[in-house]
């Protein structure tokens, strides 16, 4: 019996060295993830900039209300379920209106801080630092998704995977080469930003397989415990007077542009839960840099406006490349 049991672990070991192959469900989940996250950005775009609404963090707060009333709705109808398995979710002792054990909502407490964390450090690394490099820095968060995944879950890649990764980066320092100007301070933001980003992913990752919730209730959770948090903080810093205020808040148009982001926030919440946990982590980072660079180039063709710069053209087709090569490898197994 030694041997067999012995043999099993190495065999469980030997899993985590080499990524599962991406199954259709886990491609169409990525390719969701990264067309909501285009068109959001161009929806929040047209709030921020077309409308000019100053406060940023009462369009998060709208978008985690609007997705936490769409999710109460579908459960309370019993379009959607909020555990992966539901054949035993009457095991357990459940809140009014809540749905989930007190339990396992303590048991997401550390995605919904790691998701405040990650939200508040990203929107202050912003200041500080040019775009150029400003993308630079943000791209290498891959590396520190595939650290936070070895350190909670052990997970090793192939060296194929690793060079594809060395590839992205290698082209986001190409393309922010030209903008090397050294803050101590905002390059410290950012790095932060780059961290808790990879905590963050990988804590959907790891919390979505250990609580049993599938993603409309990792979802759930995250809005029960961020909104409260999200609307205090918004209100002590005078957000909400400011948005009470503002000139355009009966207007049609922006109306429409708030409810159209606020439905393809949810859209994309979802698609980056789903996307984690079907995949991983690393693959959601990933996508997310595919994202930036189809987005750079919708801008581009929409708008004009960007100059040419040979070096940024070369960092960001290394980066396509090297996030191409990721995505072989993914698919086949690699």
């Amino acid at each position: 019996m030694l041997p067999v049991l012995k043999s099993g672990n190495d065999n469980e070991d030997e899993n985590r060295h080499v990524s599962s192959p991406m199954t259709r469900k886990g491609i169409y989940a990525a390719i969701s993830y990264m067309a909501c996250a285009v068109l959001l950005i161009l929806f929040n775009k047209a709030a921020l900039s077309s409308y000019k609404f100053p406060c940023a963090n009462v369009i998060t707060l709208f978008q985690m209300v609007c997705s936490s009333v769409l999710l109460y709705t579908l459960k309370c109808r019993k379009i959607i379920s909020f555990r992966a398995n539901s054949e035993n979710h009457q095991s357990s002792k459940n809140f009014p209106g809540i749905f989930i054990p007190l339990n396992t909502l303590i048991t997401t407490l550390p995605l919904a801080i790691s998701y405040l964390l990650y939200m508040l450090v990203s929107m202050e690394s912003v200041r500080g630092v040019s775009v150029p490099m400003y993308t630079t820095l943000r791209r290498t968060t891959v590396a520190f998704t595939m650290l936070v995944e070895y350190v909670l879950a052990r997970q090793r890649y192939s060296f194929y995977v690793i060079g594809s990764v060395g590839i992205v980066i290698f082209g986001a320092f190409i393309a922010g080469a030209r903008d090397l100007s050294f803050d101590s301070y905002a390059y410290t933001i950012v790095f932060s930003a780059n961290i808790c980003t990879a905590i963050y992913l990988a804590s959907i990752s790891r919390i979505g397989k250990s609580s049993g919730l599938n993603s409309f209730g990792l979802m759930w959770c995250n809005g029960l415990i961020c909104t409260p948090i999200l609307l205090l903080w918004t209100w002590i810093s005078g957000d909400l007077e400011v948005t009470a205020n503002f000139s355009y808040l009966s207007s049609l148009g922006f109306q429409a542009v708030m409810l159209l982001s606020c439905i393809l926030a949810f859209l994309l919440n979802y698609a980056v839960f789903l996307n984690t946990t079907l995949n991983s982590a690393l693959t959601q980072t990933i996508c997310g840099n595919l994202k930036d660079l189809f987005t750079i180039g919708l801008g581009w063709i929409i708008f004009g406006g960007l100059p040419f710069d040979l070096l940024n053209v070369v960092g960001q087709s290394l980066g396509f490349l090297g996030s191409c090569i990721y995505a072989f490898c993914k698919i086949r197994g690699l």
